[in-house]
């Protein structure tokens, strides 16, 4: 095999390994599944979002059907309001149930949106209302430790 050749694979290998590069950084930073068509705007208040990032996910049945748009604060009522953009192919209930979940133990956060049976469905622009806050594994895991040593301190009396 000539120079030239082995010249040419090399470069082959090397685009197609920087292909399969910008493919990874484009999974890893949920870029290569944004919705391009069009969307409406919802929005949720939680007490807390753990590590709900702008473009997270918007799941229900465990299939994305939009993003987080936005992420802010509203200094009146101390909630975080996130602002999702979702797919008009799917239509919601008034009555859906929006929960910040976790991928895994310690995977990603996304939102979750579980169904409702109400007939009158929601608009763009509109406030889900039934909202359940991230669950934060460190005050878990403190409430157990806390819970254990008041045990401990009961049962040493």
């Amino acid at each position: 095999m000539n120079r030239a050749t082995l010249d040419l694979w090399v470069g082959v290998f090397v685009a197609i390994g920087l292909g399969a590069l910008l493919f990874l950084a484009l999974k890893v930073g949920n870029l290569s599944s944004a919705t391009s068509g069009e969307t409406y705007r919802l929005q949720a208040k939680f007490d807390n979002i753990g590590g709900l990032k702008v473009r997270g996910a918007v799941k229900s049945a465990g299939v994305v059907v939009g993003r987080v748009a936005e992420i802010d604060f509203d200094p009146e009522t101390y909630l975080a309001v996130v602002t999702m953009k979702l797919d008009k192919r799917y239509k919601f209930p008034s009555d859906t149930f929006v929960t910040i979940n976790t991928s895994g133990l310690l995977g990603e956060q996304y939102i979750g949106m579980e169904v409702g049976g109400d007939s009158l469905m929601l608009k763009d622009g509109d406030v889900v209302k039934k909202t359940q806050s991230a669950v934060v594994l460190e005050k878990l895991i403190s409430q157990f430790m806390f819970s254990k040593a008041a045990e401990d301190g009961n049962a040493k009396k």
